[in-house]
């Protein structure tokens, strides 16, 4: 951890958590007035820095993203890259492809931590985060997480790559843009190539990895977003990538897809987002063509049942937003949300001032010819759940299986 607080002292500043802008701008202000009081003794020093360092911080920094211009958007091709990697393996010992996925890990606790050091001892040949980086994805946050020293996130030998959540957004993407991609990478062959995008495909003759960007149209500006509310959607941008780069409507394509995105396709929880999904089966085409995706956003483990919403596709839905955060494991309030779950990790690990938690923990994909296979590992490192895919590459149908060691709680 970046900081000298005790673990369950820097999990309380998360718990009950909102979305709205200005309170995630207050709390990161809030955090450099406090790093400020610890390095002064004076009163009258610390009385003139709450107000340099937290009140006019806040007051600037909230304005500058709420009112302030977007991060330029970033789209392939750029600097000669398409954004289209072939898949390889860093240990040529190691059968198949190892991956680990991991989203609203970025919040410097020990959860996430404990997160990171799991998946260096796995040392998978690629690692992604999904998304959001805590509070407001400022400069320092991400070198705290990513790239300062003693930052835990694990760096795999072929690649390590980032999708933003809304929490990046919240500083308009510039942190994001300027120093998280850059730090980020893919290996093909002897060559590294730096993430130029918000977005990738990580491919072989059996699979496509398709990361797709929702965090940039994720947060609306003020008095606009309440006659038009954020939807998330894809940019023309990376349509016209997934189009005419990807091919991801090609009808003699028919290796097995999955998608990785921040925010949700379905949930019982909040929000749900169909435009993304909307938009992708548009391209598809096929109406009987299924597809593996994986989020977060959702501070939860869950694993709902496969079906289609709204115009989207067939999914398995997997929520994988337990990286870092207090993890919540409330029921939904209403049965038709209940139905929608099929396993829901609610195991209690702790309980910080009466709020029951769960485990924190990441998934890793182990792709081995026609088969992926996911685990979804707890920060004991525990298997909790074990589902595996083929794809049957003359029609791109799924076959399924699953093993789950949870308890039965739903």
């Amino acid at each position: 951890m970046g900081s000298n607080e005790s673990p369950d002292k820097r999990s309380e500043k998360y718990l009950d958590l909102g979305h709205s802008e200005a309170e995630n701008h207050a709390k990161t202000q809030l955090e450099l007035y406090e790093e400020h009081v610890k390095n002064t003794s004076e009163v009258t020093n610390k009385i003139s820095g709450f107000f340099k360092t937290n009140l006019f911080g806040f007051a600037w920094h909230y304005i500058k993203s709420r009112f302030g211009p977007r991060h330029a958007y970033q789209a392939y091709p750029r600097n000669g890259d398409n954004g289209v990697y072939r898949l390889q393996s860093s240990i040529p010992a190691r059968e198949g492809i190892s991956i680990a996925l991991l989203s609203d890990w970025a919040s410097d606790t020990a959860e996430s931590d404990a997160v990171a050091h799991l998946v260096a001892r796995y040392a998978p040949d690629y690692t992604i985060h999904m998304g959001d980086i805590y509070f407001v994805g400022t400069p320092k946050e991400i070198e705290v997480n990513f790239t300062a020293p003693h930052a835990s996130w694990y760096y795999g030998a072929s690649g390590s790559l980032a999708l933003s959540g809304n929490h990046e957004m919240y500083s308009n993407g510039d942190a994001y843009f300027q120093h998280l991609l850059p730090a980020m990478y893919v290996q093909q062959g002897e060559v590294r190539k730096t993430q130029q995008a918000g977005f990738f495909c990580l491919e072989n003759e059996h699979w496509r990895i398709i990361g797709i960007d929702t965090g940039y149209t994720s947060v609306g500006r003020p008095f606009l977003e309440v006659l038009s509310p954020p939807d998330c959607h894809l940019r023309q941008e990376q349509i016209a990538w997934l189009r005419d780069i990807v091919k991801i409507g090609d009808p003699d394509d028919k290796r097995g897809i999955v998608i990785l995105s921040h925010h949700p396709y379905v949930s019982a929880f909040r929000e749900q987002y169909h435009k993304p999904a909307e938009q992708l089966q548009e391209l598809l085409g096929d109406a009987s063509r299924e597809i593996i995706w994986f989020w977060g956003h959702d501070h939860r483990l869950v694993v709902y049942k496969k079906a289609q919403y709204g115009k989207g596709p067939g999914a398995y839905g997997r929520c994988i937003g337990h990286g870092g955060l207090p993890v919540e494991i409330k029921m939904p309030d209403s049965e038709e949300d209940v139905l929608k779950i099929m396993l829901y990790d609610r195991r209690v690990r702790k309980t910080i001032r009466r709020h029951q938690l769960g485990y924190n923990g990441f998934v890793k994909l182990n792709l081995e010819g026609a088969k992926l296979t996911a685990e979804y590992r707890d920060l004991e490192d525990s298997c909790v759940i074990e589902e595996q895919w083929e794809v049957d590459t003359t029609n791109g149908q799924l076959i399924w299986n699953i093993d789950s060691k949870l308890p039965d709680s739903l």
